[in-house]
């Protein structure tokens, strides 16, 4: 009984490529389906993190390379997928890019806005358009695994355009799930609440972590691993085969919690 559960979260044999493989969170999921068997994409703008990454995972024991990859440019991405394509079709692909910023609304110029939107929203639609015929190799099913943020609703402050973009995220997500579940890909997304990672460093000053623990039931940031069962469930056709479409908090009770 014991290694029939063990299997439904093997990875061997499957492909997996993961954007924004250079950061926090995007480094652990790395780290998570390589141990998971899974022959890891690292794709990133710095090759030096990159491959920081990549050797990580091969003293550990895993499969590991890495691209180079600007996902706010379609030539890059395009780059990418035609590296990526020489060794087979892809079973997972996870978006996880990031950039914030804590100017508010009424002084947003068009420049930032636009940069935010790019890179956390419009990067996840360019990939996964151009790594379609990634995923559609897989004849078994593949699994899209999009990033949100708790920030994507309700509103919080001081991460305006961050949130919005992330918004966007997860009704592309839902869209996505629509458009290709008739190629036999599967679209969800995580939502993460408040993990320490680069791109919330700048809002977690003391006062703000206060605010935020006092409205966490758990009473704590989330810790990059406590993503790891939601990943590989979601990663697994045998797992989570009939599930899409949704957007699944980690969160430690944050969007639960009212007044």
């Amino acid at each position: 009984m014991k290694s029939e559960l063990t299997s439904l979260f093997d990875l061997t044999g499957k492909r997996a490529a993961i954007v924004g493989g250079t950061g926090v969170l995007g480094g652990r999921f790395a780290h998570t389906l390589a141990a998971a068997g899974a022959r890891v994409i690292v794709l990133g703008r710095s090759r030096e993190r990159g491959e920081s990454v990549v050797q990580s995972i091969e003293q550990a024991g895993g499969t590991a390379s890495f691209e180079v990859l600007d996902a706010s440019n379609r030539d890059s991405v395009v780059r990418a997928r035609e590296k990526i394509a020489r060794g087979g079709g892809l079973d997972v692909l996870i978006n996880a890019p990031g950039a914030n910023s804590t100017t508010p609304f009424e002084d947003i110029k068009d420049e930032e806005w636009q940069r935010l939107l790019d890179v956390n929203l419009g990067s996840v639609f360019r990939v996964c358009q151009e790594f379609l015929p990634l995923l559609q190799a897989r004849p078994e099913g593949a699994s899209i695994i999009n990033v949100s943020s708790a920030s994507s609703g309700p509103p919080l402050s001081r991460v305006f355009g961050y949130g919005v973009a992330k918004a966007g995220v997860n009704n592309l997500t839902q869209y996505l799930a629509r458009e290709l579940a008739g190629h036999g890909i599967r679209v969800n997304a995580i939502v993460p609440g408040f993990f320490p990672a680069e791109q919330n460093r700048a809002i977690l000053t003391p006062e703000r972590l206060e605010a935020i623990i006092s409205h966490t039931p758990m009473a704590r940031l989330g810790e990059p691993q406590e993503l790891d069962g939601v990943l590989l469930w979601l990663s697994s056709h045998r797992a989570s085969g009939f599930v899409t479409g949704a957007l699944v908090p980690v969160d430690g009770g944050f969007s639960a919690m009212t007044i």
